[in-house]
C-alpha cells in the first residue's frame, strides 16, 4: 500500500512517469536492468538483498540510473552505507510529498540531495579527521582541483565556486568532473565524503 501510494503521488506530476515496481531487492535489481529508469526510489529493508545491496549493484551495473533512498530508519548506519553504495540521495518516509517529488527531480537533473535531518549527522561523522577513505587519491589532484573539492565539500554551487576563485562556472564544472574521476567517486555527496574522511576539510573551517 505504501508503495502503490509513493508511485501514484509521483505518477501524478506531468514531467515524472513511473515504469515499474519492485518488492525486493532482487526484483529491483532486475527491474532497473530492463527498464533503465532514470531514478530508482530505493527503501532499505525489504526481502531479498535488501535495498543497500541492491543499490549497490544498481550503480554498478546502470550508472546511469540514480538512486534515491526512502526510508523509515532514521540511523546513520544506513546513510553512510547507502551513500557508500552509490545512493545520489538520501530522505526519511516521513518527508512531505512535496518533497520527495522535488527529490526525484533533483537526482534526475543530476545532483545529490540529503534530507535536512541527516546532513548535520553526516557533518559530524567525518569531523574527526581521516577514515577510511585512500587518502593517496588526493595527491592526483591539481592545486586548483583541491581547492575546488574544498569549496565542494563546504555546499557551494558552481556559479558560487566560480565567484570565489575568479574563474568561469564551465571552468568550475570541468574541475569538478576532474576531481570525480580521479576520486573516483560517483558524485558531489561522495566527494564531500572523500574531504571530510581524508581530512582535507573540517567543520568550520574556510
Amino acid at each position: 500500500m505504501v508503495r502503490a501510494g509513493i508511485a501514484a503521488i509521483i505518477d501524478a506530476e506531468p514531467d515524472l512517469c513511473v515504469v515499474g515496481q519492485a518488492a525486493d531487492g532482487d526484483a529491483a535489481v532486475d527491474v532497473v536492468l530492463s527498464l533503465r529508469p532514470d531514478v530508482a526510489l530505493m527503501d532499505i529493508r525489504m526481502p531479498g538483498i535488501g535495498g543497500l545491496a541492491a543499490t549497490a549493484q544498481i550503480t554498478a551495473r546502470t550508472p546511469q540510473t540514480r538512486v534515491l533512498v526512502l526510508t523509515t530508519f532514521d540511523l546513520d548506519e544506513y546513510l553512510f552505507a547507502a551513500l557508500r553504495a552509490g545512493a545520489a540521495g538520501f530522505l526519511l518516509k516521513d518527508a512531505e510529498p512535496e518533497r520527495v517529488i522535488d527529490a526525484v527531480r533533483v537526482v534526475a537533473a543530476g545532483a545529490a540531495l540529503l534530507d535536512p535531518a541527516v546532513t548535520q549527522r553526516l557533518i559530524d561523522r567525518f569531523a574527526s579527521g581521516p577514515g577510511p577513505f585512500d587518502t593517496t587519491r588526493l595527491e592526483r589532484l591539481t592545486p586548483r582541483e583541491t581547492q575546488v573539492l574544498r569549496h565542494v565539500a563546504r555546499g557551494l554551487a558552481n556559479a558560487e565556486i566560480a565567484e570565489v576563485l575568479g574563474i568561469s562556472a564551465p571552468t568550475v564544472k570541468d574541475h569538478v568532473s576532474m576531481v570525480l574521476h580521479k576520486l573516483g567517486v560517483r558524485d558531489r555527496v561522495q566527494a564531500t565524503i572523500a574531504a571530510y574522511e581524508s581530512g582535507l576539510i573540517r567543520p568550520g573551517t574556510r
